[in-house]
């Protein structure tokens, strides 16, 4: 089959965006950015060091007063442009996106019209920080509004190259802040489009900045003195580094990692509707989200269930209906942890192994790969692949299954299919996970409640988006007023 889109654009040496325009960085060290569908470099991207953060800092910090002292009504203006900028450029800005991260382009353009409920909830904050005021003693009135920060940042992954700055940017950037992107180094197509579009939706010059870079420029960030608050999606593992570092100098931090979902398929589940599924939620975007089903535990008599996965599994085309692996190495990890689950004796009753797309030869593909007769001791069953693998497991109750969950040391998502109310209460009443799902595999809250999982998922205090993240990117002022009558002065004067 011909490539589903096109896949040999290339755009040659990136800069940075700081202060409304390109910037050639003062690095000199650049990297290729491969596309996942060729396997073809596509492009060059610098990575910043702590002088190109500190430059995009400093017109960040110059943008400021201007920024936080317009009206807000004036400053969700440029969201509800921008709002409409995105809609109208969906089918490029899709792409765009999956170009340089694999997915498919509804895929990519899906997580945008996630991004854009962002914006939508965003435009509602002239009533969201309208704070309030109280006569709280006799001529004492005590009134509250809500401040921006100063200078914050958005550190974002590969996955969802549009969808999570526009998670952070509307609302930090209405709240009155300047803000910098500092986007994957493999993924930075997406952020310096997103500034040519806030551009022309009016912001000024300044406000938004897009700093590329790996580790160095991540650890510029959470060290630099006159940034206020980060915000970081990504692994567990560089989500604690980062929460940690940051929050030592000082700054605000939330820092969501990585996951191990789980779902429960009870024998009673909808035979039609469970089985894609549950291997959607495992598949849908090659299993490169942090929201993917990567386990499931089967309740009692579930093959019938099974085979039903199965059949779908081995259905879904590459290419169209599931993306690619964002790089070599992640399909040569994936393909490790299947190998081993089945040295260790589980079953591979669909293997995506060895995958490959006519049209697409040089990509990185691994197809739908679902294991069965999972055991506790095989990695697969316990470690995040982040790849399309669903790792099946099968135990005799309900609370077997509630415990395997509650014992992993993620709590991002959980979910259950039943047709049974009582088991889907007790699940979601026991579920250690900050997201659960019903029927539903992938269970993302949409605006305005908020995103956001528990324990190793998350390092901080809040969620992402919704009120959590109005919150986190202001702080509260309190006013205490008292007026005194002149004595001197009769009501006549």
């Amino acid at each position: 089959m011909a490539a589903p889109f096109n896949i040999n654009r290339e755009f040659g040496t990136l800069q940075n965006w700081v202060n409304g325009e390109r910037r050639t960085p003062k690095t000199e060290t650049y990297t290729p950015v491969y596309s996942p569908y060729s396997g073809k470099e596509i492009a060059s991207v610098p990575l910043s060091n702590a002088a190109d953060i500190d430059d995009a800092v400093k017109a960040a910090q110059a943008a400021f007063p201007s920024w936080a002292e317009t009206n807000i009504k004036k400053r969700v203006q440029v969201m509800f442009r921008l709002k409409m900028l995105l809609e109208d450029n969906l089918d490029e800005l899709g792409e765009l996106a999956a170009l340089e991260c694999g997915k498919t382009p509804g895929e990519a353009k899906a997580g945008i019209e996630k991004g854009i409920e962002v914006i939508e909830y965003s435009c509602s904050m002239p009533n969201l920080i309208s704070g309030g005021t109280q006569e709280v003693s006799n001529g004492v009135d005590c009134g509250l509004s809500r401040e921006p920060l100063g200078v914050v940042v958005s550190i974002a992954p590969f996955n969802f190259p549009f969808m999570v700055p526009l998670w952070t940017v509307p609302i930090a950037i209405t709240a009155g802040n300047t803000m910098l992107v500092k986007p994957s180094e493999q993924v930075p197509l997406s952020a310096l489009r997103l500034a040519e579009l806030l551009k022309e939706a009016g912001l000024p010059e300044g406000v938004f900045n897009v700093v590329n870079g790996g580790q160095e420029a991540v650890e510029a960030i959470c060290d630099h003195p006159d940034i206020e608050a980060i915000s970081f999606v990504g692994s567990s593992r560089v989500a604690r580094q980062v929460y940690v570092r940051g929050s030592q100098s000082g700054k605000r931090v939330l820092a969501l990692g990585g996951a191990k979902n789980h779902t429960v398929l009870m024998p009673d589940a909808n035979p039609d509707i469970s089985p894609p599924g549950v291997v959607d939620s495992a598949t849908g975007c090659a299993g490169q989200r942090c929201m993917a089903v990567s386990a499931m535990i089967g309740v009692g008599e579930i093959s019938p269930l099974v085979e039903k996965m199965k059949e779908y599994a081995k259905s879904i085309e590459l290419g169209k209906q599931m993306g690619a692996i964002i790089n070599k190495e992640s399909v040569e990890r994936i393909h490790r942890y299947v190998d081993q689950a089945e040295e260790m004796g589980a079953d591979i009753i669909v293997d995506g192994r060895n995958a490959t797309v006519e049209g697409c030869e040089g990509g990185y593909w691994v197809g739908p790969t679902l294991i069965d007769n999972v055991t506790a001791e095989m990695p697969i069953a316990h470690d995040e692949v982040f790849g399309p693998v669903l790792a099946i497991r099968r135990v005799r109750s309900l609370d077997e299954a509630i415990a395997i969950e509650n014992a992993n040391p993620y709590g991002n998502a959980a979910s259950i299919f039943t047709s049974s109310g009582e088991a889907a209460r007790h699940f979601s009443r026991k579920a250690n996970a900050g997201m659960v799902g019903v029927n539903i595999g992938v269970p993302v809250p949409r605006e305005p409640f908020s995103f956001g999982g528990w324990n190793d998922s998350k390092f901080g205090v809040g969620d992402i988006t919704g009120e959590s993240s109005v919150r986190f990117w202001t702080k509260d002022k309190k006013v205490t007023v008292r007026w005194f009558p002149d004595t001197n002065r009769s009501w006549m004067d």
